[in-house]
């Protein structure tokens, strides 16, 4: 192993916060140096800021703290470009950070450029600091409408309603909401939002105002508020770094997850165009923390000059919280599609809440083990779920 070696990771939400924490468990008897960027030194439970957003606090966790005697440098700083040909990143506080391997692992954020009037009226759940204000104004507001119709506009729109029994809230999307679900969950989730008191509209959206929603029926919903989950966009700086991406701006990647253009360059979660035999992975936790699991175990090999298998994975479920006193989880094949098997109600809400509580306590735990990290089925912070197979 080379003493020189520097790698960086680009990234510090879910998927880089893991990969930086077993690399640097699997090297701590090299000689690597291993270098994690993000823009704050604050961990963001992104699964959860839908809690924040109808007016509930969550922990506060802090990136330093979770790197406490790994032997990680935390840089806090924003990328403002990425020279690939160079090997290297230039920061927005001046520095300059050479590379010899990069994991990149930048989240995608909201995509609202798409609809007229989105960009200057609708909030998104990106940044906690907006969300904190969104919640403000929620308090005042009694008309909300919650743009997608997926499972985080679905947990998003539960949760402003049941917190908020005196907001009329409205969740518009393309699709009836739960249609990746089997008949019988999605029959229980619209008994859900119907309780909640949440109007469901198939509409598509034509532009947002700052005081409603213009729909391509010509139909106008009212609201005070306007909360976007109708889809996601890659951060430009793989592009621009002439790295190839797929439309969408996530790198493309080989069976090893590395670039297909830039070797040296792992990218992971959101960040990665990761096709498996039945089709492409969608950005979730449950997908995206195998991927940082298997970049770092993978890497690691390679630098002891261990052989590699390819990355392979397969969803299990589709966890949705449907406020705090329920919850509806589909269990799935393999490519995403629904089995006959679902919960609902108690166990539902309780198993929700272990997947979304689980990475954190990953964290800590691959600090120590330098094993496969394998919690009970189901939980978005498998590192090695039943379906994902990595070669230690």
């Amino acid at each position: 192993m080379n003493a020189e070696t520097r790698i960086v990771i680009v990234g510090g939400g879910y998927t880089g916060m893991l990969a930086a924490l077993r690399l640097a468990r699997r090297t701590r008897r090299g000689e690597i140096r291993i270098v994690l960027i993000n823009p704050s030194d604050r961990f963001t439970e992104r699964l959860r800021l839908h809690q924040v957003a109808a007016g509930r606090e969550l922990a506060r966790y802090r990136i330093p703290d979770l790197l406490t005697g790994t032997g990680i440098e935390f840089v806090r700083a924003r990328v403002v470009s990425l020279e690939a040909r160079a090997r290297q990143i230039r920061l927005d506080t001046g520095r300059t950070l050479r590379y010899d391997r990069l994991i990149y692992a930048v989240g995608a954020t909201a995509d609202t450029a798409r609809i007229p009037g989105a960009a200057e009226h609708a909030w998104t759940l990106d940044d906690p600091r907006v969300v904190h204000r969104f919640a403000a104004r929620l308090a005042e507001c009694r008309t909300v409408a919650v743009l997608g119709a997926g499972p985080t506009g679905i947990e998003a729109a539960t949760e402003i309603a049941a917190n908020n029994p005196n907001t009329r809230v409205t969740l518009i999307g393309i699709t009836e909401p739960g249609a990746m679900m089997g008949e019988r969950a999605r029959a229980y989730l619209r008994r859900a939002l119907d309780r909640l008191g949440v109007t469901v509209v198939v509409d598509p959206v034509t532009e947002v105002r700052p005081d409603g929603i213009q729909l391509a029926s010509g139909t106008t919903i009212p609201a005070d508020l306007t909360l976007w989950t109708a889809g996601v966009r890659n951060a430009p700086l793989a592009a621009s770094a002439g790295i190839a991406t797929d439309p969408r701006g996530a790198i493309l990647v080989d069976a090893t997850l590395k670039s297909v253009s830039h070797p040296e360059i792992r990218a992971i979660g959101d960040a990665a165009a990761v096709t498996m035999p039945w089709g492409p992975l969608h950005g979730t936790c449950q997908s995206g923390m195998p991927t940082a699991a298997y970049a770092a175990d993978t890497t690691a090999r390679e630098l002891r000059g261990k052989p590699v298998r390819p990355f392979h994975f397969g969803y299990i479920h589709q966890p949705v919280s449907l406020g705090r006193r329920d919850a509806v989880i589909q269990f799935t094949h393999p490519d995403d599609t629904p089995l006959r098997a679902h919960l609902t109600g108690r166990l539902a809400v309780v198993y929700k809440a272990a997947v979304s509580a689980s990475p954190v306590p990953v964290f800590r735990l691959a600090k120590f083990l330098a094993t496969p990290v394998t919690l009970p089925r189901g939980g978005c912070a498998q590192t090695v779920l039943e379906r994902a197979t990595i070669e230690q």
